[in-house]
């Protein structure tokens, strides 16, 4: 079953409640800074783990301290749905 991309005015409301997260190329994008790699490895871990419960898999690049995540659903043409707007939100639960 094709998951349906959301609207730019669903992806803008639920921007609203996901502080640090932008809308940038068809993705959500959040940089987060964390104080060492070790902090960093582990947010990827924990996060690594929802993703994989979800069965919805991030793009996400680690330099030292530093996660870059874009979220985006391949099975909807690479745009943004539901799904990511949840494993967002499931990311920012983790807290730092």
């Amino acid at each position: 079953m094709k998951t349906l991309p959301l609207s730019r005015a669903e992806i803008e409301h639920a921007l609203t409640h996901l502080p640090g997260w932008a809308w940038e190329g068809d993705a959500l994008v959040k940089t987060l800074t964390f104080k060492n790699f070790r902090e960093a490895l582990a947010f990827m871990l924990k996060a690594g783990f929802e993703a994989d419960a979800m069965d919805h898999h991030p793009d996400w690049t680690n330099v030292y301290n530093r996660v870059v995540v874009r979220l985006k659903t391949h099975d909807a043409g690479g745009r943004v749905t539901a799904k990511d707007v949840e494993l967002a939100k499931r990311m920012e639960a983790l807290g730092r």
